[in-house]
């Protein structure tokens, strides 16, 4: 039997709706989106249809959607195409914090290397960030202030509509982060002081390698981004490339799922939450993050006795979870969002972080745990009988 996967917030599985679409687009639309024939205007059409469905999602218009290959590029674009408007207006600070995802803090670490001043937030011990002290932190000279919307690694939802609130009134360029809360966290992401915010295909049961860009245009923002990518124009110059049809329409019916059926998801995430829990409680674990914030399909533990990479390797034939974000599972390091968390040895060393969704199978969830209990229990020398986790729940 294979493992039961649970690391939804690395990368969903596909919708099966999706992939049809997917798989329809690409035997019946041949044709590039730049082009001027009838096939390259039935791509297009396409397109349009897709950027509609995502800009619902969030409340926006077909034209504020440009896509891109995924939420980490579009992270780049957001920050790294403001620098020569910073340079221009003589804004060269910004506000962020402490746990976003590298894809945010990297290119940050690059505008600081270009001459900005970067002033980063940390969160309270509950994983959420203080939007007080982000609106503190902005001066007359600050170009952009982000926040993610939602945290990779705890899944704690952060207050980012009171931050666009204050830089709408200030007048600032706020960006977002979304990959983790599009398509769950509804309403918070169409608040209009919202500049801009990255999304991913993946991460709403969609394909991987697109995403987009989404660029608010009440102000007429998207004229201040410059492109980090050259070679054609397309995207209204921001993002230039073929445009990955096929892969639109999947994206765009991924969140038009995302958007009709968030209750339905929301509900089963939250059954499949409450399985998850009881079996960490009866062991012992620690949850990182504040419950009432954070989103009901994602849980960052440690485990009494248990290193993060032995619990990994030790669970591997039952689940498939990760010790965080997935770039920090590559690069072997520990999780700068729980060290800014303020989370000490072994709880830092021990923590994993176990993701599900809606198309995660409940029987075969709980068989799973039960198998891992015996192994955790092992370890701690106990020998528990049979048991079915969250069995009627």
């Amino acid at each position: 039997m294979s493992p039961v996967y649970l690391d939804c917030n690395a990368s969903n599985p596909i919708e099966p709706r999706v992939l049809q679409a997917i798989l329809e687009a690409y035997r019946s639309l041949q044709g590039n989106a730049g082009s001027p024939h009838l096939h390259g205007q039935n791509a297009k059409s396409a397109v349009h249809i897709a950027r509609d469905q995502i800009g619902r999602t969030v409340g926006a218009k077909r034209n504020e959607v440009f896509f891109t290959s995924g939420a980490t590029e579009s992270n780049n674009l957001a920050i790294l195409g403001l620098a020569e408007h910073g340079r221009r207006t003589g804004k060269m600070h910004i506000v962020s914090s402490a746990i976003e995802h590298k894809a945010v803090l990297e290119p940050l670490q690059r505008m600081q290397d270009w001459g900005f001043d970067v002033t980063l937030i940390k969160p309270q011990s509950t994983g959420r960030i203080c939007s007080q002290e982000m609106i503190d932190a902005i001066r007359t000279e600050t170009l952009l202030v982000s926040l993610m919307h939602v945290n990779n690694e705890t899944g704690v939802i952060q207050p980012i509509e009171r931050l666009g609130q204050a830089a709408q009134e200030k007048g600032v360029w706020m960006h977002v982060d979304a990959a983790q809360g599009f398509g769950r966290d509804i309403e918070q992401l169409r608040h209009p002081g919202i500049t801009s915010m990255s999304v991913s295909g993946h991460k709403v049961f969609g394909p991987q390698g697109i995403g987009a860009l989404i660029v608010r245009r009440n102000r007429n923002e998207s004229a201040v981004l410059q492109p980090v990518m050259v070679g054609g124009g397309q995207e209204l110059g921001l993002r230039s490339g073929t445009l990955p049809v096929p892969l639109i329409v999947g994206f765009g019916l991924a969140a038009e799922l995302a958007l009709s059926e968030h209750a339905l998801r929301q509900e089963a995430c939250e059954r499949l939450g409450a399985i998850v829990s009881q079996w960490a409680v009866s062991h012992g674990a620690r949850v990182h993050g504040a419950a009432e914030h954070r989103l009901a399909h994602v849980l960052n533990m440690s485990f009494p006795h248990w290193d993060a990479d032995d619990l990994l390797e030790s669970l591997s034939e039952h689940i498939s979870i990760s010790d965080g974000a997935a770039c920090t599972s590559v690069c072997a390091t520990a999780s700068h969002v729980l060290s800014a968390m303020g989370l000490s040895e072994p709880h830092l060393s021990g923590a994993v972080r176990l993701s599900w969704s809606h198309l995660t199978d409940a029987d075969s969830l709980r068989i799973a745990l039960e198998n891992a209990s015996r192994i955790i229990e092992a370890k701690a020398g106990h020998h528990p009988a049979s048991r079915r986790w969250g069995h009627g729940s």
